[in-house]
């Protein structure tokens, strides 16, 4: 299975144009991950909701690799 990115076109261009938007959306990914792996690791919910915070939290992952890509200066 593979993961999409969930940021837009619009958001990537805005990103790699603005260092502030940049970073900012770097922390709020950098947030939900943690937030989601502590629901993970706590959670009382059944397979099925697991599984899709899991998958959500790792096409977050996946869209912040995507941003540190952009932060050092490597063409996307």
């Amino acid at each position: 299975m593979q993961l999409k990115a969930m940021i837009d076109q619009f958001t990537l261009r805005e990103c790699k144009n603005n260092k502030d938007v940049l970073e900012l959306k770097i922390k709020s990914l950098e947030f939900a991950i943690e937030q989601s792996e502590g629901m993970i690791n706590e959670s009382q919910m059944n397979s099925d909701s697991l599984k899709f915070l899991r998958r959500k939290k790792a096409q977050s992952q996946q869209d912040l690799e995507l941003l540190y890509l952009i932060k050092n200066g490597k063409s996307i």
